[in-house]
């Protein structure tokens, strides 16, 4: 019962039911994107392979539960109602969104409507080349997601000082985002035989980089409660608006930035390592004569 006696309760469930309505959106959103990855399938088996709706609608769906799964943990955070169970909750989210979805999407889109194949025995090795890939999508999410449960100690291996501004790997939701960001710029699925090949080979690398110890940007230090600087708000403001304008292409732009992030960060600190390596040039001898 709750009453005079307890009259913080109420509005306190409240505050811990926020961040887990945004999670049950995620859920939402990646049934959706599922259900629409195979109404697509059915769509295209009909014979048109022209602009898929239900592509682009599965697309929509997972780039808008990325920003959902921004919101949960923020206002969780904002309003200091972190839970194991909101944990819990929000990483079997992740699985389904961003890790069975964008693993389905990739394999429909990207593989099931090859036409241009010399043979059927290399439809049939293509074919189960995209099974593998996709799995190996979902398998790596799922790894990546397990590792961040456990994690204590986030010290990425690559050079650097790590903290709470990095996450080591790419999140999954940063994969799910880049694989949908490229079916939302173009819903027609896939008939070239080498670009699935190529399709095939990025989603890789995808998988391979959430698993991975690089560092990539988590923006955690980002505080909206706090006055930013003027030049902050109005880069914000500018993206906010070309996304409005432009949102296929900046979108893909903004996924392909992320994810080149991590491969910069490393790079610059291999490259600071070596220099840091490299014994110092000797002083050149003079002669006395």
């Amino acid at each position: 019962m709750v009453g005079p006696a307890y009259p913080g309760k109420r509005p306190r469930r409240a505050a811990y039911a926020l961040p887990t309505l945004f999670t049950c959106s995620n859920i939402f959103l990646g049934f959706i994107a599922i259900a629409q990855a195979l109404e697509g399938a059915l769509f295209a088996k009909a014979g048109d392979l022209s602009t898929n709706p239900h592509f682009l609608i599965a697309a929509k769906a997972l780039g808008f539960a990325v920003f959902f799964d921004g919101l949960d943990g923020w206002i969780a955070r904002l309003t200091k109602t972190t839970s194991d169970f909101g944990r819990e909750l929000d990483s079997l989210a992740d699985v389904i969104t961003f890790g069975i979805a964008p693993a389905m999407l990739a394999y429909v889109w990207g593989v099931l409507f090859v036409t241009s194949i010399p043979g059927a025995q290399l439809h049939s090795h293509l074919t189960k080349a995209g099974y593998l890939v996709a799995f190996f999508y979902l398998l790596c999410g799922a790894v990546r997601l397990a590792r961040f449960n456990v994690q204590t100690n986030t010290m990425p291996k690559n050079p650097g000082r790590p903290d709470r501004k990095y996450f080591v790997g790419m999140p999954i939701p940063a994969g799910a985002g880049f694989i949908a960001a490229i079916i939302y710029l173009d819903a027609s699925p896939v008939t070239d035989f080498g670009f699935s090949v190529f399709w095939l080979v990025l989603v890789s690398v995808i998988g391979l980089l959430m698993v991975s110890t690089w560092r990539y940007p988590s923006f955690k230090q980002v505080s909206m409660s706090k006055p930013r600087s003027p030049l902050v708000v109005l880069v914000i403001g500018g993206v906010g608006i070309l996304i409005w304008l432009w949102s296929q292409p900046m979108l893909l732009a903004l996924a392909c930035a992320y994810v080149m992030s991590g491969i910069a960060i490393r790079a610059g600190g291999l490259l600071r390592r070596h220099k840091r390596a490299r014994p110092p040039a000797p002083y050149p001898e003079h002669q006395i004569g």
